[in-house]
């Protein structure tokens, strides 16, 4: 008996071929598709050269649109989906940890998704607009007119001398030469008497974002333990 109301139950499901919901999924995607790509392509790829990120990026979102526009047909709770996916976005890859800048762009093509998918009740020019807008506050940000990029880097300093606080342009003036950067400060770190050097944190006005910044071996950037 349970078996037969299972059959019946499967039969009363709806498996005609809907062209104007294929139409809608298909044109949706395509939207989608094209405003991160333009955002990941354009704005995050050049910096950053990462295509590990890159595919990631590409990929969750595809997963998040299609799944949401399915689970929004099948009358799911949009507060289900979306706390499953804010709870996805907060999680670390368990071989590295995620750069903030790659986690905003995480957020920022998570957020569009999800727009994408489930704002059905708001005409397509506001939609457009609402697409736009992000693309536009993407550009503003990753571009110099509102602030330049800073990068930061530790590097070991052997000028003692110069790491008194009333020689601090002259630091910088000689950071600067010997790196062939553009840099702007210096916060001085643990300092060797001993050896006569000093771990100095430059940072420095670049147009890309350098992977490397920050990285080293911590031993040398620790001051030895008596």
């Amino acid at each position: 008996m349970n078996l037969l109301t299972d059959i019946e139950g499967l039969s009363s499901y709806n498996t005609s071929f809907d062209s104007t919901n294929f139409i809608l999924l298909l044109f949706r995607f395509v939207c989608n598709l094209v405003v991160t790509g333009i955002i990941i392509r354009l704005m995050y790829y050049p910096k950053s050269r990462r295509r590990d990120y890159f595919f990631t990026f590409i990929v969750t979102s595809t997963t998040i649109f299609m799944l949401l526009f399915m689970l929004d047909t099948v009358k799911l709770q949009v507060g289900f989906a979306l706390g499953l996916f804010a709870i996805f976005g907060i999680l670390r890859y368990r071989t590295d940890t995620m750069p903030i800048r790659e986690m905003t762009y995480l957020f920022l093509i998570i957020g569009i998704s999800v727009i994408n998918a489930l704002t059905k009740n708001i005409s397509y020019i506001e939609l457009g607009l609402t697409n736009g807008i992000f693309i536009g506050v993407s550009w503003l940000m990753e571009s110099n007119r509102v602030l330049k990029h800073v990068s930061s880097k530790m590097v070991i300093y052997e000028k003692i001398d110069l790491i008194k606080p009333e020689k601090k342009a002259e630091l910088i003036a000689d950071l600067s030469e010997r790196t062939g950067l553009e840099v702007t400060n210096a916060e001085i770190g643990s300092v060797d008497f001993l050896k006569d050097t000093a771990v100095v944190k430059i940072y420095y006005v670049s147009g890309e974002v350098n992977t490397a910044d920050g990285t080293g071996k911590m031993r040398d950037f620790v001051s030895p333990r008596n």
